[in-house]
């Protein structure tokens, strides 16, 4: 590997601003902001807008839509004229 060309890595703490959850990981991302972890050592600290502990899909409150359905139920109530873009 070439010396002075790849970015340092460093620890530092993710925090995810809508739960609350934080995860001490390394990256070669920098802040200015701090936080002391757990075992009592402070690392820098980036806020996210929303992690696995909030995303929709992990926490399993997403929701399916029935798009078929809905196009079917469209064509049922208004019918389907087969004149468009004529």
């Amino acid at each position: 590997m070439k010396h002075g060309i790849h970015p340092v890595s460093r620890p530092v703490v993710f925090r995810d601003r809508a739960s609350g959850f934080t995860l001490l990981t390394r990256s070669t991302l920098d802040s200015r902001n701090t936080v002391e972890w757990e075992d009592g050592t402070t690392y820098p600290v980036v806020d996210v807008e929303i992690s696995r502990a909030g995303h929709p899909f992990y926490t399993g409150t997403s929701r399916v839509l029935d798009t078929a359905g809905r196009v079917e139920r469209f064509e049922r109530r208004y019918g389907r004229t087969g004149t468009a873009g004529r």
